[in-house]
């Protein structure tokens, strides 16, 4: 069982569909207690830093996610807020993984990030089994994480992001895989697999 977390920061609808789409069982549920029973969490998210941060702190989510000892799959902006702190707002986030998610430079490039791109491997991960070296997926952001150590996979737009990171159980993807046809619906699998 997945544990989709709901926290006012919803894409949670095309995520349902797509866990639905490939036979994956799940729950939607802020209660931390419910989430502990399950096999596996993905925190989605579209939407603003500092809203959403504020509803996990509220639910006490925030430290349920930085102690997890669960799989962990961050979807966009709640692959963000894995990261210590963003400077939209700017505010702290779960910190997970170190550093700081910034914004996209409206100067050198069209902002948000809106489309299919290429997502280049960089590392190998079980969560990209079955992935193509060069596959696109569909974006949907403002902001971004650098290239760093958890990057596995990167993406360039205007210049080099980390768009799928991984550091022991938790995973992240920038792009949107239940919005991803074929390639995304894998990646979620994968997931799923590592919830077993």
């Amino acid at each position: 069982m997945i544990g989709i977390i709901n926290y006012e920061a919803g894409n949670i609808a095309s995520v349902s569909n797509a866990l639905n789409t490939i036979g994956a069982r799940f729950v939607v549920t802020d209660d931390a207690t419910v989430l502990q029973r399950c096999n596996g969490i993905i925190l989605p998210g579209v939407g603003a830093a500092p809203g959403a941060m504020a509803a996990l702190k509220r639910k006490g989510l925030d430290d349920f996610l930085f102690r997890c000892d669960l799989p962990v799959l961050g979807i966009c902006l709640g692959m963000q807020l894995l990261f210590r702190e963003s400077e939209e707002g700017p505010i702290d986030c779960i910190g997970v993984f170190p550093g700081e998610v910034r914004k996209f430079d409206e100067r050198r490039q069209k902002v948000p990030h809106m489309g299919w791109n290429e997502v280049r491997r960089t590392k190998d991960n079980h969560l990209l089994h079955g992935i193509q070296e060069r596959e696109y997926f569909y974006f949907a952001h403002s902001y971004y994480v650098d290239t760093g150590e958890a990057a596995i996979a990167t993406t360039v737009q205007a210049q080099a992001f980390a768009s799928v990171i991984a550091k022991g159980n938790y995973y992240g993807t920038q792009f949107h895989p239940e919005k991803s046809g074929k390639a995304g619906l894998t990646i979620l699998r994968n997931f799923e697999s590592l919830c077993k």
